[in-house]
């Protein structure tokens, strides 16, 4: 990694009805060995704690949420306000056990989207390849721009 990848900032944390730790702590430190600044705001977290890091780190490329629960649309609820507030305008990136009870309801998924998830891995070794994608798409759109 380049040092200005190295200084790349991301916002982790687990869905507010969640307190299961231990992925979101693998996470982060499978970032951090890849370059990242993470800020992880922990187990139960509120999306108002997300828009407030966020805040308080607007260099992040992302915010990502971890649920493992289940129950990450009712903890997502608020998602769609914010983002019409202008808050939470980064990517979001969740992950984990995105539904309750041993039978998954492959619509899930579309429910999440629609209220503001931009990507769903069910696979956390993907992660930095996605953020890498995203970051060069943002590059690019970013280089289209006229300046000044």
């Amino acid at each position: 990694m380049t040092a200005a990848s190295s200084r790349r900032t991301v916002i982790l944390g687990v869905a507010r009805s969640d307190a299961h730790a231990v992925a979101n702590r693998l996470i982060a430190m499978r970032l951090r060995g890849v370059g990242f600044t993470v800020v992880n705001l922990g187990v139960c977290t509120g999306l108002d704690e997300f828009s407030e890091a966020l805040e308080a780190h607007p260099d992040a490329e992302a915010v990502i949420v971890g649920s493992l629960n289940g129950h990450a649309y009712e903890d997502l609820q608020d998602l769609p306000s914010l983002r019409a507030a202008g808050k939470l305008q980064r990517p979001i990136i969740l992950g984990g056990n995105l539904s309750v009870g041993s039978e998954k309801d492959e619509r899930q998924g579309d429910r999440l989207r629609a209220l503001g998830v931009d990507h769903i891995l069910d696979d956390p070794d993907q992660l930095p390849l996605l953020l890498d994608l995203l970051r060069a798409s943002h590059d690019v759109v970013a280089s289209d721009v006229p300046k000044g």
